[in-house]
């Protein structure tokens, strides 16, 4: 067998191990001072063997939940005593790949040949950064604006939800003093378009949002028009980029109290 094959079937059969949360498998042919720069924390990477069996079943738990983590292309260089291997796994839930059929982890594997033997000194696992730059976030959140803003003259009310987290938690003009969950802030907003039996004008003359990585927070002056009449009052809306999509987390909507 050929070096570049007893490596080919080296990772594969960790990969395999590392889909049937099989540790010992997966820990086997490391090197005892391996290091591993993962997807998560730390930044300095993960160095030696105990320090990388503690990153396993944190990922076996996640896995469990119907994660798929298997070899879609891999392709192995081999010297005398020092080897290298790239691969791309499809790793992620099933709704994870099918909103992109092309989300794949990076790896890179390091290998040394110790007594003729094959050993994993390096690994390097990466995802693509597809967060975008705050620009592109600012974007995305501003369309979730007007999108509300169609849907409310629409009086569509499955459709302005599509934003909102299902654990939302909103502080709105009136009613006690929080409502949590998307399906008692879906009631406010039932409520209010069946109170007004004409038309609806919803928009945000000077939205001002602030995007950075999965955050973004974002304020103006609510501006409503039902029936004819004009009201306005303040609005801060905080959003998290959830699988790729943006949802609403918290809400708060306030008018000025009364002066003296």
């Amino acid at each position: 067998m050929t070096d570049e094959q007893q490596i080919r079937d080296l990772i594969e059969h960790w990969a395999s191990a590392v889909h049937n949360g099989d540790l010992s498998a997966v820990l086997a042919d490391h090197a005892t001072d391996i290091v591993m720069f993962d997807v998560p924390p730390p930044e300095q990477g993960v160095r030696g063997i105990e320090a990388y069996r503690e990153t396993w079943p944190g990922f076996f738990e996640w896995q469990a939940s119907g994660a798929v983590f298997e070899i879609d292309s891999l392709d192995v260089t081999a010297g005398t005593d020092v080897a290298f291997a790239v691969a791309l796994l499809r790793c992620g839930t099933p709704a994870d790949l099918d909103r992109d059929p092309e989300h794949r982890l990076r790896l890179t594997v390091g290998l040394t040949k110790v007594a003729g033997r094959w050993v994993v000194t390096h690994e390097h696992h990466s995802f693509a950064d597809t967060t975008g730059t705050p620009e592109v976030s600012d974007a995305e959140v501003r369309a979730v604006h007007e999108q509300w803003f169609d849907r409310t003259a629409a009086k569509d009310l499955d459709g302005l939800m599509e934003h909102v987290a299902s654990d939302i938690v909103s502080y709105e003009h009136t009613g006690p003093l929080r409502y949590t969950g998307i399906d008692e802030v879906r009631e406010v907003c039932r409520r209010g378009l069946q109170a007004s039996p004409g038309p609806i004008e919803f928009d945000i003359p000077d939205l001002t949002i602030r995007a950075y990585g999965d955050l973004a927070v974002a304020w103006g002056l609510d501006r409503v028009v039902a029936d004819g009449v004009e009201i306005q009052s303040r609005g801060t809306r905080v959003f998290q980029r959830r699988d790729g999509v943006w949802q609403m987390i918290h809400q708060h909507l306030s008018v000025p109290a009364p002066g003296d």
